[in-house]
């Protein structure tokens, strides 16, 4: 047997018995990873695999990981050193430097947010490879357009056909494997409030369908947490969390979502997020948020992040940028 040979008999081994990818699809081979790999995979992206392999630590380890947001490095930094668990960059991008290092040299495991939109699968590789060599532990793909795409109106979302979600997530999942870094891939989908298609070429996206189409040339479709648990379903074998975000807290429709996944995957792990903190009418007490984060792990939401957590002030101490995250609920639980 060649050496290619041997190296793609290793991770094909590797594939089928480490519990690291269990229930993981990939619609490509071990040959194609070695073929492809060269000499890129070695020692280098070391903060990115040992954040990664952190992470997925802490999410078997722990009932469950709380995350918190930032937007600058300095942020993440403070982040980190104030005891976050976790980081998560809601709108980074590989252009904006090094913000996912900065926190992952402390040791803290940082999630990132992605948009490949139209770009599809090559935007996808070539995001996720930027973001691994940035640090990145993890990152969560959106299956919309994103807003700045010229083809969509400002205020709706415009979701991709299922299918090219799926190649998005195989890029991301592919690009990780050739550099040899085992990332968490996240997808997120948009169908619970997104109204709009870009094409109806997928069969598993017809029954939402309206039959209508907008002057841009998108699709109406019926939004709602049953597209939304639909198409969660058809990216679970490609991601290692499914991520569900809901406007305020919301537990009937994380029960619901839950139940929809785990009755196909059970175990599958899922997170958890509320984008909008500062809209929401009251903080909870501590009790009332304890008691949220405990039902959330309950139904397996092991990733439970409130977005963008002193965002409007990103200098302040990160210890209480990270106590204010854990009180902006509204009290949905009383």
């Amino acid at each position: 047997m060649s050496a290619m040979g041997e190296q793609a008999a290793l991770l094909r081994r590797e594939w089928q018995t480490s519990p690291r990818w269990a229930g993981v699809t990939r619609d490509y081979s071990a040959q194609d990873v070695i073929r492809l790999r060269g000499r890129v995979a070695g020692e280098q992206h070391g903060l990115a695999r040992r954040g990664a392999s952190r992470l997925w630590g802490l999410l078997h380890s722990q009932d469950a990981v709380h995350a918190h947001g930032a937007v600058t490095g300095s942020h993440a930094a403070q982040l980190a050193g104030a005891g976050s668990q976790a980081v998560y960059l809601p709108g980074w991008r590989p252009a904006d430097g090094d913000l996912a290092g900065r926190a992952g040299r402390r040791a803290v495991p940082v999630v990132a947010g992605a948009e490949a939109g139209a770009g599809g699968a090559p935007e996808a590789s070539r995001l996720m490879k930027a973001m691994i060599e940035a640090g990145a532990a993890g990152v969560r793909f959106d299956d919309q357009l994103p807003a700045d795409d010229d083809r969509v109106r400002r205020g709706q979302r415009v979701l991709v056909p299922t299918g090219q979600h799926i190649q998005t997530l195989t890029a991301a999942r592919l690009a990780a494997d050739v550099l040899g870094v085992p990332s968490l891939v996240i997808a997120r989908t948009a169908a619970r409030s997104a109204s709009l298609l870009t094409a109806d070429t997928d069969e598993r996206d017809r029954e939402f369908l309206t039959g209508e189409r907008t002057a841009e040339g998108f699709y109406r479709v019926e939004p709602g947490l049953y597209a939304c648990g639909t198409r969660a379903l058809a990216f679970a074998p490609y991601a290692d969390l499914l991520w569900l975000e809901t406007p305020a807290p919301d537990l009937a429709a994380a029960r619901a979502f839950a139940c929809v996944i785990h009755s196909q995957y059970p175990g599958k792990l899922l997170a958890y997020s509320c984008p909008r903190p500062a809209s929401w009418p009251a903080p909870l007490d501590d009790a009332s948020a304890g008691r949220l984060r405990k039902e959330l792990t309950a139904l397996g939401y092991r990733f439970q992040f409130i977005p963008r957590a002193g965002v409007h002030a990103p200098g302040d101490p990160a210890r209480e940028a990270a106590e204010a995250a854990g009180k902006r609920m509204v009290p949905a639980l009383r």
